[in-house]
């Protein structure tokens, strides 16, 4: 199989002026997703001790993944991209202020966080699936291999300096007013996107045809509208299953696993625990940008990082020892972003134009949606075992698809 990644000369997306201020704010937004993610998770962790929240902290953050990436994606053919990348800055501010109040107030009950949890999650679907629209019509297809490493990188990046910059703020500012000044953090996207000129009408594409939005009906058009396209359907399926057995699932039961580890306080050894995974990540970024030779953008890579990122997991549930923990958790940052960055690629230099929301639409629900079901694998099912064992489960439950994956389409050289 030969995709349109081996047929284009690739350049640096870095070279596109309105693309770095992108990349800035991107990853600004992104650490802000996290530092929010570090100050509700401990404080409700602390609050409440339940493994089965934090594994609705997952369901709810990717349910809306799962239920909208297609009719945003539909959005996206019709509409302007960057004023649905707004909505979603403006419901992470929403959320963000609603921890703070409930926190100011000191009246945070169990229904509070679901309902903000789940305005996080929709903030993200609106997001997510958008940035990916607008990033084809920043850099073109000659550097959007590049540019969608880099931001998979910046991602990471986000997630590594979040957890330190939440720590931080929790121990300066504390809490409360720490998610307020965190709010600061999503206005320059916001802010940009106002006059940025970039979006379809820009590049002067026509909109894509007016749709009744048919939910279940919509996803299998979809489906069959990419069937010719056989790459596309092939990430779909490693992004989907990566996504339904594990996610990012470990990530809101990291309290748990470092106390386990014996550094369960909030400082420098906790947020090192947390950041480990983004640092591999944030290398690997690094490497594919600069020596992109030695892993070439194909299936058949991208299937052998997901399932070293699988192996990595299952020996991090294992492990009760804090630096083999980290060791562990920094090679699981490195192969995920390979595969990860690989997919995502590979998914928009093979998409249809005229349907390109549409189909992005298609892979987000796959790759973030489905992670809805991992905070079931993992958290609930935590809660009645424990979370070792339920991330032990399921990252076996990946490695075997995986393998399986890998060694059908070894004979053919994909």
């Amino acid at each position: 199989m030969i995709s349109t990644a081996d047929a284009v000369p690739e350049s640096s997306a870095l070279r596109t002026p309105g693309y770095r201020t992108f990349l800035l704010t991107f990853m600004l937004a992104m650490m802000a997703d996290n530092i929010e993610h570090v100050i509700s998770y401990w404080v409700v962790f602390q609050k409440f001790h339940s493994a089965a929240l934090g594994g609705f902290a997952v369901v709810s953050h990717w349910l809306p993944f799962l239920m909208f990436s297609v009719p945003v994606g539909a959005l996206n053919d019709r509409f302007d991209s960057r004023r649905l990348i707004q909505c979603g800055m403006v419901l992470f501010i929403i959320a963000s202020v609603g921890w703070g109040y409930f926190f100011v107030t000191d009246s945070l009950q169990v229904w509070h966080a679901m309902v903000l949890l789940t305005i996080h999650g929709c903030a993200g679907v609106l997001w997510g699936t958008s940035s990916q629209m607008l990033l084809y019509d920043i850099v073109g297809a000659r550097s959007l291999p590049s540019a969608v490493r880099l931001n998979a990188t910046a991602r990471y990046l986000g997630v590594l300096v979040g957890p330190g910059v939440g720590s931080l703020i929790m121990r300066t500012l504390g809490p409360t007013w720490g998610i307020f000044v965190n709010t600061v953090f999503y206005l320059p996207l916001l802010l940009w996107l106002v006059r940025a000129p970039y979006g379809r009408h820009f590049r002067g594409v026509a909109a894509g045809p007016k749709r009744a939005v048919r939910g279940l009906a919509d996803i299998i058009q979809t489906v069959r509208d990419v069937r010719e396209v056989p790459v596309v359907g092939a990430m779909v399926l490693l992004a989907g299953t990566a996504s339904f057995f594990i996610g990012n699932s470990y990530h809101a039961q990291m309290p748990g696993f470092a106390q386990d580890l014996g550094h369960g306080d909030p400082g420098a050894t906790y947020t090192l625990l947390l950041g480990a995974d983004a640092a591999g990540a944030l290398l690997a970024g690094i490497l594919l940008e600069t020596r992109g030779s030695w892993l070439r953008t194909e299936p058949a890579s991208a299937l052998k990082m997901a399932l070293l990122w699988g192996c990595a997991l299952f020996a991090f549930s294992l492990v009760r020892v804090y630096p083999v923990a980290i060791f562990v958790l920094f090679l699981a940052g490195f192969f995920e972003l390979s595969f990860s960055s690989m997919t995502q690629a590979l998914v928009q230099l093979n998409a249809p134009d005229t349907i390109r929301g549409r189909v992005l639409g298609l892979f987000t629900m796959s790759a973030s949606g489905l992670r809805a079901f991992s905070g079931v694998t993992v958290g609930l099912l935590g809660s009645v075992t424990n979370i070792h064992l339920s991330l032990a489960v399921s990252a076996l439950a990946f490695v075997t698809v995986a393998g399986l994956l890998l060694l059908r389409r070894s004979p053919q050289g994909a």
